[in-house]
């Protein structure tokens, strides 16, 4: 799960983490920063089986999901039930 989002607003950094993204660059361009996660994504994305870019990446459904498994897990450790 990211649990980073950061902003760029130096160009070389821009350059060094997404060297051929045309899309950040013309959005950097015109904001003058642009949003990326806590992870260098160019140089984890080859090694990954599964990755998701920020902004874009998980939306509201899988955050819920995430915290009703979490409950669900902690309720279950504790020996209780959710009643539905």
């Amino acid at each position: 799960i990211d649990v980073g989002i950061n902003r760029i607003t130096d160009r070389e950094e821009l350059d060094r983490l997404f060297p051929d993204d045309a899309d950040r660059l013309a959005t950097f361009e015109k904001r003058g920063s642009v949003l990326t996660g806590d992870v260098d994504y160019t140089a984890v994305a080859p090694r990954t089986s599964a990755i998701t870019p920020v902004p874009g990446g998980v939306g509201p459904l899988t955050v819920t999901m995430v915290i009703s498994n979490t409950l669900t897990a902690s309720l279950r450790r504790q020996g209780l039930r959710l009643e539905a």
